[in-house]
């Protein structure tokens, strides 16, 4: 008996590859595939990428959030407020307790012990997650410090947002290869506004329209017309929504789910559409 193939597929191309098949669109096109956690092909942590599908059927991370680590690893996914001390961590470095206007709800022995992880790079992976950037904002907003599921923060983030609110947090794009989306200084402006006691749901809005206003701008540097959102965070109505407006707005073609879902339940989809393409 023929042992049958094994073809390895990378977990965000398997998003793209979905939502591609959902909506009988070919390559070339642009998938931003934001999610909570997915093994890149460098080893890290991917969740907030830019993938330009090419008609050969290969792929090529043409941009990404910018990292920082998650000090205890996958307990992150469960401890919004570890998130958060490793976005800091990559702001502020050492100096981080000394801007923080609230300690997270750390003990002394858990900020001595998760400051030497990620000083010594130990159990601190690294990571673009989208996902886990909901995580550190709704946990520095005070919205959520520990979970019961995976997305309960940022689900809380979302429905706090004020719909009024149309300002957005500044952010920077790195001309590297790939492209890196900076956060930083979007989450400087958020502790002010945090230092200021403004509502989380104007920081809420805030970030959301930010989060569009990236997808926005790496667009017009790719120049591609044809742009998919995949990935567990556009379950995020108005996060969705914001973005296809966006880009709408700018001419260009967005593409979504609509019968497939755009978290892991539409992976094995993905998976199949790739491997047919060669992997």
């Amino acid at each position: 008996m023929t042992r049958p193939t094994k073809i390895p597929i990378q977990h965000h191309w398997a998003h793209v590859a979905a939502c591609m098949a959902e909506n009988q669109i070919e390559a070339p096109v642009l998938g931003v595939v934001w999610d909570g956690t997915g093994y890149g092909l460098d080893g890290s942590i991917w969740g907030g990428e830019f993938l330009l599908a090419k008609s050969d059927g290969s792929f090529e991370r043409v941009a990404h959030f910018r990292q920082f680590r998650l000090p205890g690893g996958d307990r992150a996914i469960k401890e919004p407020r570890r998130s958060a001390l490793g976005l800091l961590y990559e702001i502020f470095g050492e100096n981080v307790w000394d801007v923080l206007q609230q300690n997270l709800d750390f003990s002394e022995t858990e900020k001595s012990m998760l400051v030497k992880m990620l000083e010594k790079q130990i159990n601190a992976p690294l990571t673009s997650s989208a996902g886990r950037l909901f995580d550190a904002v709704a946990s520095l907003t005070g919205l959520r410090q520990r979970a019961s599921f995976e997305g309960q923060a940022a689900m809380e983030l979302e429905f706090a947002r004020q719909l009024d609110v149309r300002d957005a947090y500044p952010f920077r794009i790195e001309e590297t290869q790939p492209m890196k989306v900076d956060w930083g200084p979007m989450i400087r402006q958020l502790l002010a506004d945090v230092g200021r006691n403004e509502s989380s749901d104007v920081i809420s809005a805030k970030f959301h329209n930010a989060l569009a206003e990236m997808i926005v701008a790496v667009t017009k540097k790719i120049g591609e017309q044809n742009v998919l959102l995949t990935g567990g965070c556009f379950q995020n109505r108005y996060l969705t929504e914001r973005a296809v407006a966006g880009l709408r707005e700018e001419k260009f073609t967005p593409y979504w789910h609509q019968r497939i879902p755009p978290n892991d339940g539409g992976i094995a989809l993905g998976q199949c559409i790739a491997a047919s393409w060669g992997g």
